[in-house]
């Protein structure tokens, strides 16, 4: 399988999808992350990148974990 399709559902004024479990394999279950989904327009390309959630207030840092939608 080379593609993953997940449902888009609107709640309240906006709208939600899910995260695939394969992309969410390397990362600490432990840990809160962000994701950040951005588009690679020369590419023509979403990436997904996993940030490390930190409660302390600082912006976060490091530990990106990428991949292609």
């Amino acid at each position: 399988m080379n593609h993953f399709k997940r449902k888009l559902y609107k709640r309240g004024s906006s709208f939600e999808t899910t995260i695939p479990a394969p992309l969410l394999f390397a990362l600490d279950s432990n840990k809160k992350y962000y994701v950040v989904f951005r588009f690679d327009s020369s590419a023509n390309k979403w990436n997904v990148e996993f940030e490390e959630f930190k409660e302390n207030g600082k912006k976060p840092e490091g530990n990106k974990k990428e991949g292609l939608i």
